[in-house]
């Protein structure tokens, strides 16, 4: 059992940053690997990023590569995703997610991970 809470959501302007961050508790945070998953109204929930257990490995859907960051620190059980350049197209309801280590394939799948936090909304104006 994991329990995954997602914080720093909110409004910003177009070109501006954001920083979420997800809390992880329960079992011990180190053994998941851990993902970024978004969903506007309307639309499948899509992959932003996932990261490695060790957060050595991180991988970007095309959309926010090179605007967003994922990282963790597992002394914390906290994984991050910082996300720069905001776009109107980025508003979405943000959840972290955690799985079982999970090959590059496998880790942009949503329905590979076993435990979901609640959401985060970001709203992004023009």
């Amino acid at each position: 059992q994991v329990q995954l809470v997602e914080s720093g959501g909110g409004l910003v302007q177009a070109g501006g940053s954001l920083g979420l961050s997800c809390a992880a508790s329960g079992r011990t945070f180190s053994v998941y690997y851990m993902g970024w998953f978004r969903q506007a109204p309307g639309k499948e929930r899509e992959f932003v990023a996932h990261i490695s257990v060790s957060g050595r490995s991180t991988y970007y859907a095309d959309s926010v590569k090179g605007r967003f960051t994922i990282s963790r620190d597992n002394a914390k059980n906290t994984v991050y995703l910082q996300m720069n350049s905001l776009k109107p197209e980025d508003s979405a309801v943000y959840y972290c997610a955690a799985a079982r280590p999970l090959g590059a394939q496998g880790a942009i799948v949503a329905g590979n991970y076993d435990y979901w936090g609640q959401g985060t909304q970001v709203s992004v104006s023009s």
